[in-house]
């Protein structure tokens, strides 16, 4: 392989990795399409790439997020078990409903998570005392997060996690049937419903989605259909990517990373719109986040 194209994968790495590591979402939704409409790559080899980098990216801004304390590990786990369940369904019910309905159904999901996270850009601390009945509280899921403006620690509480559990499940679901990422429906989930911080939703997502890539890669990596040529610019950059978004996530306003993931969310819903009135839009998009939960 040239030396130019290693550098165009490392740049594209770099930047999908970075936007990812700052919003919170599986990175794959940016660098499968770039592979495959770029660079030719075959949708499987892009993929599993995919995938590489979103492990890396995972990893890469794991240590930033634990030394800013932002991600939320117990909380991770707890609703990884509904999102995996979630997934295990969907891969059971595909075909039942039609891909346009899915994709209508997605883009309107897509469509009122952006309102209600635009709703609540300034977040409200609650300094009320936790319930000692509740989920969360049983489960140790409480925290607090560093507040660079006030230089203390600000608690927060994790709300309603039945129902967050219940969204995480929709999410896994609708991620199996359609072949794409379920983060860019965690964050919304664990903002409206569990009432997180959305920066410790966003560092707590991209746990997440780590976790659950590492079973899809390996599976990959049994078929043959990761590339060391093509992984491994992807994981560099990937690495250098995820640690720039994170320290830009760590000093990003929140109500400035709440509008931008915002925007992300009303883009990402005109995509799905289209795709659900049959607009052609390149096979690659569809399976962006293939197995990527």
């Amino acid at each position: 392989m040239e030396l130019s194209t290693i550098s165009w994968l490392f740049a594209a790495a770099f930047g999908a990795s970075a936007l990812g590591g700052v919003l919170g979402m599986a990175s794959g939704i940016f660098i499968v399409p770039i592979l495959t409409l770029l660079f030719g790559v075959d949708i499987r080899v892009a993929i599993g790439a995919s995938l590489v980098s979103v492990i890396a990216c995972s990893c890469g801004s794991a240590a930033p997020f634990l030394k800013g304390r932002l991600t939320n590990i117990r909380l991770a786990v707890v609703l990884e078990t509904a999102t995996t369940l979630g997934a295990l369904t969907g891969v059971f019910l595909v075909g039942i409903a039609s891909t346009s309905f899915l994709y209508g159904l997605f883009a309107v999901i897509l469509a009122i998570s952006a309102q209600q996270m635009l709703a609540r850009r300034h977040e409200v601390v609650d300094a009320s005392p936790p319930n000692v009945k509740s989920w969360a509280t049983v489960l140790r899921l409480h925290s607090s997060v560093p507040d660079r403006v006030l230089g203390e620690d600000v608690p927060y509480q994790v709300g309603r996690v039945p129902l967050g559990l219940a969204l995480m499940y929709g999410a896994g679901l609708i991620s199996a049937l359609l072949g794409i990422g379920s983060g860019v429906l965690k964050i919304p989930a664990m903002d409206t419903a569990l009432r997180l911080p959305i920066k410790v939703s966003s560092a707590t997502s991209n746990f997440m989605i780590g976790v659950t890539a590492s079973a899809s890669a390996a599976a990959y990596f049994v078929r043959g259909d990761i590339d060391i040529d093509i992984a491994g610019p992807v994981a560099l950059g990937s690495v250098i990517g995820a640690l720039v978004g994170a320290r830009a996530l760590i000093g990003l306003p929140a109500d400035k990373l709440r509008v931008f993931f915002v925007v992300v969310l009303a883009l990402l819903a005109v995509q799905m719109l289209l795709s659900a009135f049959g607009i052609d839009i390149p096979e690659a998009r569809h399976e962006a986040c293939s197995r990527q939960l």
